[in-house]
């Protein structure tokens, strides 16, 4: 891969470490679900004027609005709204290891030894956190992991769904989720008006930043990544996403790095690597080496 495309994808992953801080400093000016809803409305105001759907697509996108939309995102910035966000940031990633086992149930897909091995990691790292001082509550750590597990069904659903561009599902979720979001914050929050008219800078900038940042610049130059270069390639940046999230929580908001983050955020990351991260096979010596696909990018 290209320096120029290494920077950009590097780019990307700091991002999405920024976006967790982001959230966690945003629902502290502002109810989470209310920000939620706002930010739904930015994309879709900005994404779906640009995009058309057809009718074999919006079914999908009306489930996809209930387990991505209505689900993944709010459990997200609840659960973040009351916990650490590097601690944070490491239990959403056992979406990773969710969405490879409801693989393997759903779609017949099979775990050889390597897998399980990563499974194994990552499951122990949440164990090891679960020790350890710096995990939240039983509450947010629920819904932090329930996050999780909505974002792997959401994956195993926009595989079997048919092929809709990244930015056309990013802005009809948006839109088709502003009523289930916004009629959650209306039942379990409570005044609304008072609150935006209370919010700071960091809550409207929470709103533009997720919605803006990291839904629509760093997820456009992610899926041009993948365009660009072999899956293999890409993928495994987003393991720095959690090592990100936790040295700007230490350095924005001071939060501590105790031995059981340390150890279990390690068996975290090593499982998800395990996971995603395949070592290309051993060649007989004297065979040609196989031609790069990154030829010309």
């Amino acid at each position: 891969m290209p320096l120029r495309d290494l920077l950009l994808g590097l780019t990307v992953i700091a991002i999405w470490a920024l976006n967790i801080i982001v959230i966690k400093v945003g629902v502290a000016d502002m109810p989470p679900l209310l920000l939620m809803t706002l930010r739904f409305m930015l994309v879709a105001v900005l994404v779906v004027p640009f995009t058309r759907i057809t009718r074999r697509q919006l079914p999908w996108l009306l489930v996809l609005s209930v387990t991505f939309g209505g689900l993944h995102f709010p459990l997200l910035f609840l659960g973040l709204g009351q916990a650490e966000a590097g601690t944070g940031a490491l239990l959403v990633q056992m979406g990773t290891p969710f969405a490879t086992l409801l693989a393997a149930v759903f779609l017949k897909e099979r775990l050889d030894l390597r897998r399980w091995l990563g499974l194994a990691m990552s499951f122990a790292g949440v164990v090891v956190l679960a020790g350890g001082p710096s995990l939240p509550a039983p509450l947010p750590t629920a819904l932090l992991l329930a996050s999780a597990f909505f974002w792997a069904v959401s994956n195993l659903i926009i595989k079997a769904s048919p092929g809709i561009p990244p930015l056309t599902l990013a802005g009809w979720i948006a839109l088709l989720a502003i009523p289930q979001v916004a009629l959650g914050s209306w039942l379990f929050e409570g005044d609304q008006w008072a609150a935006l008219g209370r919010a700071g800078w960091t809550g409207w900038g929470a709103v533009f930043y997720t919605a803006v940042m990291s839904s629509i610049v760093a997820y456009s130059v992610w899926y041009r990544l993948l365009q660009k270069h072999p899956v293999s390639r890409v993928v495994p940046l987003s393991l720095l996403m959690p090592v990100f999230a936790v040295l700007l929580g230490m350095w924005l908001l001071d939060d501590p790095l105790g031995i059981n983050k340390l150890v279990g955020g390690l068996l975290v990351v090593a499982g998800l690597a395990v996971i995603n991260v395949r070592l290309p096979a051993r060649r007989p010596r004297g065979s040609p080496a196989p031609a790069s696909r990154d030829e010309g990018a």
